[in-house]
């Protein structure tokens, strides 16, 4: 990439930087994160609430000024986070540092992967299909190979260099690492190598092959995540960075006392986030013997543990999800049993993630009676614990970019009348 813009750009950018700068003084951010805080510190009197709006930006920001590519990634982010302020006024804190992402490549398992993707009648892309390495498990399980990274220091310093001297005496630039976000998703990874349904059909035709692939995923992550800490490229996400499915890492307990000490970043002074979608379609009992000693390993490695996204919990959480180590926050999906998880929570040091139903927002008019009936459902499972409510996978507010500013308002009132 290209790291110049014109005057032009940069009298703009710097415009825009300003205009985030003054919303993350104002008092109510403050507020919030103290919210956050207090939230994932098991302190907080209320849910916190957040609508993930990364899959409709392009129905809150208007179109972009600049022509420059770092320009244009620059202006799409500021503006993105000065509309979710004006229009959606969730949660979120506005943040007052832009990120700069560490330059880190990574071709897994040193596949060539071929993506085949379409778009909707918008030309948005999203559904899409893949071509699979292994075809049979037991016949090509040596066709697997060691993924192969890499980390380009330069070209990270460039970047940095370039948003500091642009926007860092109004913003600063922060260096961030979100390469691991959502790399525990080891089910989600053996179905890119194999597809879902040889997957599904391999934990019966060949059990013992299986096993030997989630370990063979599993040593393979560990020596990606040793080769992060050996290079000192991890980066702390206990502030207002993503930290988890659609939340935020806000706490004093991370790090850990060593790297305050050290200055040196392991996976332990940092949020896990792991998932296994795409074993929704298993018995509890496959799941326990096939997919949680994967994930109660990789969860030893990390200072706190968010668990799950859009899969339901509640079949096994007694007997494998509850059992995971320095477990902070469960995601509670539309397809979970709310009443059974909140009784499970209430008490405990697990936060309920609940995720309402994207429905509401993105299909159709705005049900205000039924979505306040949903909210309802939600608050009386969830209350007497420690809760956040995220609404994620909503792709479109179908051209009401005000709908999820009401959402929100309705979710805040609601909780304010029937929390305590």
């Amino acid at each position: 990439m290209k790291y110049s813009v014109t005057s032009e750009e940069r009298l703009y950018l710097r415009e825009l930087a300003k205009k985030q700068l003054e919303l993350s003084k104002l008092p109510v951010m403050q507020e919030r994160q103290k919210h956050w805080y207090d939230n994932n510190e098991l302190r907080s009197e209320k849910p916190v609430i957040i609508i993930e709006a990364g899959p409709f930006r392009d129905e809150l920001i208007p179109g972009l000024k600049c022509t420059s590519e770092i320009g244009r990634q620059l202006e799409a982010e500021m503006l993105f986070n000065i509309a979710n302020h004006e229009l959606i006024n969730d949660d979120k804190v506005m943040p007052d540092y832009i990120p700069v992402n560490r330059h880190i490549s990574m071709k897994e398992l040193d596949m060539d992967r071929v993506i085949h993707r379409a778009k909707d009648s918008h030309g948005k892309e999203l559904g899409y299909s893949s071509e699979h390495l292994i075809k049979d498990l037991k016949d090509d399980f040596s066709l697997l190979k060691k993924s192969v990274y890499s980390y380009d220091d330069k070209g990270t310093r460039e970047h940095f260099d370039f948003v500091q001297n642009l926007l860092g005496d109004i913003l600063e630039a922060r260096i961030t690492n979100n390469t691991l976000l959502w790399f525990m998703s080891f089910t989600a990874r053996s179905v890119n190598i194999m597809g879902l349904e040889r997957l599904m059909y391999s934990m019966m035709d060949y059990p013992e092959e299986t096993v030997k692939l989630f370990d063979f995923i599993l040593e393979d992550s560990f020596e990606y995540m040793d080769w992060q800490e050996e290079n000192n490229l991890l980066a702390l996400d206990n502030g207002n960075i993503r930290a988890g499915s659609g939340s935020y890492g806000f706490t004093n307990e991370l790090p850990t006392k060593q790297c305050k000490e050290t200055g040196r970043i392991t996976t332990r002074d940092i949020w896990g986030n792991m998932n296994s979608q795409e074993s929704v379609g298993i018995s509890p009992s496959m799941y326990e013997e096939f997919i949680f000693p994967i994930y109660k390993k990789a969860a030893e490695r990390f200072g706190l543990v968010y668990y799950g996204c859009c899969e339901p919990v509640h079949e096994i959480w007694e007997t494998c999800v509850s059992k995971l180590a320095n477990l902070r926050k469960v995601s509670i999906s539309p397809w979970c049993n709310e009443e059974y998880m909140g009784e499970a929570l209430r008490g405990s040091n697990v936060i309920y993630s609940r995720k309402p139903s994207p429905n509401f927002l993105g299909v159709g008019s705005f049900d205000e009676s039924a979505f306040k009936e949903h909210i309802k459902k939600t608050i009386k499972a969830a209350r007497g614990g420690h809760a956040e409510i995220i609404f994620r996978d909503i792709y479109t507010l179908t051209d009401d970019n005000r709908k999820a500013g009401k959402a929100v308002q309705i979710v805040r009132d609601l909780v304010d009348d029937m929390w305590r």
